[in-house]
This record gives C-alpha cells, sequence and structure tokens, in this order.
C-alpha cells in the first residue's frame, strides 16, 4: 500500500503580504550574482548540444527531478529539443529501461544561474514548464519561491508558454500575482489528472489531493 503523501503546511493563509514589494524590486534591480564555474561549463555542454540539434525549438522542463516529464516531452514534441535541468545529480541519473530520447538533454544546474545566461546568449523558448517545484510553504520563505527569487525577470524574459503545477494553491496564486505585476495575465485552475506527468504528481494524486495548473503566455 502507498503511503498517502503529506499535504503542504503553511503558515500562510493566502497571498504573501510582502510579496508586491519584494517582486517589484526585483522587476526593477539587476540580479548580479557572478555565475559559478559549474554552472558556467554545464550551459556550454548544453550550448554545445543544441549546435548539434539544427534550429529547433526550446522546451524547458526546470526542476525536472528524475526526469518523467522531460521524457514525456520528448515523445509529446518531437520537432523540439528538451532541457531538463535539476540541481541533484543522483535524481538525473535515475536509470531508465527505455533508451534516451535523441531530442532530450539532462543537465544538473542552478537554474539562477542558467536562467540568466540563457537569457544573455538570447534564447527564447517555445514552452517552459515548472512541474511541482519545491513550495518554500513558510513565510520568511518567499525568497525562496522562483516568483520571489531575484532570478524571476530572467524566467520572464525567456519567454514561451509557461506552465506550473503544484498541490498548494498559494503558490500559483502568488505566481499569478507576480506575473501581474510585470504585465502579463496568467490562468489559474483545478487541475484533473487521468495520466500523471511527474512522479510528485502521481503521488499527490494518488493520496487525493487536489492539483492546480497555471498557464500564461510570456511572448
Amino acid at each position: 500500500m502507498q503511503t498517502p503523501s503529506r499535504i503542504v503546511e503553511s503558515n500562510q493563509d493566502g497571498i504573501h503580504d510582502k510579496l508586491d514589494v519584494i517582486v517589484q524590486k526585483h522587476l526593477t534591480t539587476t540580479f548580479q550574482k557572478p555565475y559559478a564555474d559549474h554552472s558556467k561549463r554545464a550551459f556550454e555542454y548544453v550550448e554545445k548540444w543544441l549546435q548539434t540539434r539544427g534550429s529547433k525549438p526550446i522546451i524547458f522542463d526546470s526542476c525536472c527531478g528524475v526526469g518523467d516529464s522531460s521524457r514525456a516531452l520528448a515523445h509529446k514534441f518531437p520537432n523540439h529539443v528538451i532541457i531538463g535541468a535539476d540541481k541533484s545529480e543522483k535524481r538525473l541519473n535515475t536509470e531508465r529501461a527505455e533508451a534516451m530520447p535523441e531530442n532530450l538533454v539532462f543537465v544538473r544546474a542552478d537554474l539562477n544561474d542558467f536562467y540568466r545566461m540563457a537569457v544573455d546568449a538570447g534564447w527564447v523558448l517555445d514552452r517552459h514548464y515548472i512541474l511541482y517545484p519545491n513550495p518554500w510553504p513558510k513565510s520568511e520563505h518567499l525568497k525562496r519561491r522562483w516568483h520571489g527569487a531575484p532570478v524571476f525577470p530572467s524566467l520572464l524574459a525567456l519567454k514561451g508558454k509557461l506552465e506550473l503545477r503544484s498541490n498548494w494553491k498559494i503558490y500559483l496564486e502568488e505566481f499569478r500575482r507576480a506575473l501581474e505585476l510585470a504585465g502579463f495575465k496568467a490562468n489559474l485552475k483545478s487541475l484533473e489528472v487521468t495520466e500523471p506527468f511527474t512522479a510528485f504528481e502521481r503521488k499527490y494524486n494518488n493520496s487525493g489531493q487536489q492539483l492546480w495548473q497555471l498557464t500564461a503566455n510570456l511572448n
């Protein structure tokens, strides 16, 4: 029997009261943290891989974990190139029986660096997926959420059709508000899952949790 997945517990009962101030600060300042050497190497590796794939449209699968979603995207979009990125080498190296799709590459990367380097290189995404990111549910951890982080403007600058999924609605409500502050509209709705896209989605769905989906066009 599968152990039920715990729901997100937080000392927030709605959008963080400092969200607007933090997002507006990041939208009007430049994130100047130097790139780490390992981030530079990871980006160079992916750039060289892209050069062997022609000029196909790019899909990011951020925080991809063991890569189930990345593989699904590679099969769903055979005329695209899929970049599955995660900070955990162990998760990325999880073995699979199926062969690696030719249009998919995995990279261990700090996305706080990787996003900015992609913007510097002039990348424009066709689609961008952020599926079940760490919610950082404690209110004091707002700046660790993607919409509260200083790299948020770079995430927006990558453009593309953006999709997030979460089992914590407040995360997506905050993200929608952050997009609104940046001049974008987003659609937030409940998600009915028939074929789970990730291991987390399967776990949360099997536990009977309500799942949520946010979509926005950043072009």
